[in-house]
């Protein structure tokens, strides 16, 4: 994937004791139509990957059950129209409880919100689960449900709650993590700092592009509450035609004073920011995925083949198809 490295607690001061034998933790991810697809597989091949790693040994085959869940079940597609299958969550039983659930992100949050039946089990499941991350737009279900910041701050534990206060992005009420982040954050709470450092490094080796720098900028210290919900939504929504006006409005600005104070805080036009953003997403399709070349322009907002091969030239000086080789040798 393509996620920033985890500040770890020195772990030294902190005695761990390792999971009982043959345990089965739950993991739960709740999904809903329009969530982010990336986020979500992120979540889910951490746990995955932390089966293998630890499978037997002093681990003794402790493992994480993953559950994609939703409110009716079944087929759900994600904001890139590809779908998953799901759990309903009503096939759950009450006395079940999950180690972690994850609540995800997305454009499709709006109307997950009207759900009532969604919402009245998140309620229930939040105060018997052990640790609760919302990612994202995720945050706003949590909220409807009725836990604020100090009530979902309590839930996360110790170590996944250093990195949630240390690291957190920029949700509505201040408690936000990437999935990546939040996810090893539970690996490193379960099995300590060292054995989740192995496991991140193992399933998200750096991919770090030219353009990654600047697209981590809207998280930067001096850049406005406002240019950095633009700046965030310009990059959740890279991958379908925008237009600035849009993302003015998302600021509350007028596109004049948008254009001139997006300029002056991040460094670049919001119009070069969102190509980077594009740009940045294309190299790490091409180098995590097998997507032909045009598919990962279409996918990225960008059109066609042809015109992300011009741009690679000419940011990169290089071809696509090249690009890919390079990183996989």
């Amino acid at each position: 994937m393509g996620w920033s490295s985890v500040a770890y607690r020195n772990s030294a001061m902190v005695p761990h004791v390792l999971p009982e034998a043959g345990t089965a933790k739950r993991i739960g991810i709740v999904l809903f139509g329009g969530f982010a697809l990336p986020e979500a597989a992120a979540i889910a091949e951490v746990f995955h990957s932390a089966n293998a790693f630890t499978e037997g040994g002093q681990y003794r085959r402790t493992r994480y059950d993953v559950s994609l869940l939703s409110a009716a079940g079944g087929r759900v597609a994600s904001s890139s129209s590809v779908f998953v299958w799901t759990e309903g969550i009503g096939v759950q039983r009450e006395s079940e409880r999950f180690h972690a659930l994850f609540i995800a992100g997305g454009g499709g949050v709006i109307d997950a919100l009207r759900d009532e039946h969604l919402i009245a089990w998140l309620r229930r499941t939040y105060r018997r689960g052990e640790l609760v991350f919302p990612i994202g737009e995720g945050r706003a279900l949590l909220d409807a449900a009725g836990f604020g910041q100090a009530a979902g701050i309590r839930r996360y534990g110790e170590r996944a709650g250093e990195i949630v206060r240390t690291g957190a992005g920029n949700g509505s009420s201040g408690v936000s993590v990437s999935p990546f982040r939040a996810a090893i954050a539970v690996i490193e709470e379960d099995f300590g700092a060292e054995i989740a450092r192995q496991i991140a490094d193992w399933v998200a080796p750096s991919t770090d592009t030219r353009f990654t720098a600047i697209v981590r900028k809207n998280a930067s210290v001096g850049v406005s509450e406002k240019i950095k919900v633009s700046a965030k939504w310009l990059e959740a929504n890279g991958h379908r035609h925008i237009s600035i006006d849009e993302a003015a409005q998302m600021a509350g600005m007028s596109e004049r004073n948008f254009l001139r104070r997006f300029k002056i805080e991040m460094g670049v036009t919001p119009s070069d920011y969102l190509l980077y953003v594009r740009l940045d997403m294309s190299c790490r399709l091409l180098v995590e995925t097998d997507l032909p070349v045009d598919k990962v322009a279409r996918h990225c907002g960008i059109g066609c083949g042809g015109r992300l091969a011009k741009l690679f030239r000419k940011h990169l000086t290089t071809t696509p198809t090249e690009y890919r080789m390079s990183k996989r040798v």
